[in-house]
């Protein structure tokens, strides 16, 4: 009989690391996380700002703090930074690559796929969303996901977690796309309290993590401490999986 594996996942969006008290404070994102202790985490709306100082560099910063690699998917430039996406994790990272999901007229967005070595036989397929805010902008961008050169890419050899902050609060046309491919859990018999957005209040549901079927879903939870109440206008959604 093969062993059974535990693998801890999460997805966050921390806003520039910036807090419901507007203040900028990655040492805050670095606690919420070590608190999670997440064998993988995709954060969105990372500002990376080189040659600055240290806690400016968020991606690094926040990397290097909790003892983790880390790959950054650059949505936009920023000022004198990059901005977008980013993928920390315990596993020796095989590949990465960012696909640009931006809609005319729209404000930039993007998907970063990291391919992680789970074991010696087993890699995984993580790929870290951020849709955007639009009805119509987020349909195009389903449908872009779920396109050979990406989700159904021929390549890919083993199963994929998909997470991010998908501004999608409905079961719209991205939720069904992506659930007649993939694992989705029912939040409402997982979770007492399901929302994510706005931090301390939420009232709405944004930030969702699907899965192939190789994975099993042992427990799903939002990280509500007190930090991260503030620390981010997102809360982080965390998954504990099994694999074999």
């Amino acid at each position: 009989m093969n062993p059974i594996h535990k693998l801890r996942v999460a997805t966050y969006n921390v806003h520039r690391c910036r807090g419901l008290d507007r203040r900028v404070r990655p040492d805050r994102i670095v606690a919420v996380l070590r608190g999670i202790d997440a064998d993988i985490v995709g954060l969105q709306e990372v500002l990376s700002r080189k040659d600055r100082h240290s806690h400016e560099d968020q991606a690094h910063y926040i990397a290097d703090q909790l003892g983790l690699q880390y790959v950054v998917g650059a949505t936009r430039h920023l000022r004198d930074g990059v901005y977008g996406n980013v993928v920390l994790t315990r596993f020796p990272l095989c590949f990465a690559q960012s696909y640009d999901l931006t809609v005319r007229g729209a404000e930039a967005r993007a998907c970063l796929r990291a391919d992680l070595r789970l074991s010696e036989n087993q890699l995984l397929h993580v790929f870290n969303v951020h849709l955007g805010t639009a009805f119509l902008e987020r349909r195009v961008q389903g449908r872009k996901l779920l396109d050979a050169e990406i989700l159904l890419h021929k390549d890919l050899a083993g199963p994929r977690v998909v997470l991010g902050d998908f501004n999608e609060w409905t079961r719209g046309l991205t939720t069904r796309l992506l659930a007649g491919h993939l694992e989705s859990p029912d939040l409402r018999t997982l979770l007492r309290r399901r929302r994510t957005y706005p931090g301390i209040f939420p009232v709405l549901h944004l930030d969702h993590i699907y899965f192939d079927p190789a994975l099993r879903l042992e427990r799903l939870a939002i990280e509500r401490s007190r930090t991260a109440l503030v620390a981010s206008d997102h809360l982080p959604l965390v998954a504990d999986f099994s694999w074999s």
